[in-house]
């Protein structure tokens, strides 16, 4: 793919953006706030996936494996 279908490419994600959004109807300055807070939001819900996602697998799969995990296999292991 070369430069300028990228750049055409892009440039019409950006047009869909801005058409499912609804914001190509607005001014330039209401359009810079509204991204602003659109990236604020994203960017924060990425760093609290990232930190605190793989603590709470960790906490599940410690939970479920002290339920399901180390079971005995017969009624046998637990005479002996």
């Amino acid at each position: 793919m070369n430069f300028k279908n990228f750049r055409e490419y892009l440039a019409w994600l950006y047009y869909q953006y801005l058409l499912i959004t609804g914001i190509y109807v607005l001014e330039p300055w209401e359009k810079s706030i509204f991204n602003s807070v659109l990236f604020s939001v994203l960017t924060m819900g990425v760093y609290t996936s990232y930190v605190f996602v793989p603590i709470h697998v960790r906490l599940a799969l410690e939970f479920f494996s002290g339920i399901f995990g180390d079971q005995p296999k017969s009624t046998m292991a637990l005479m002996n």
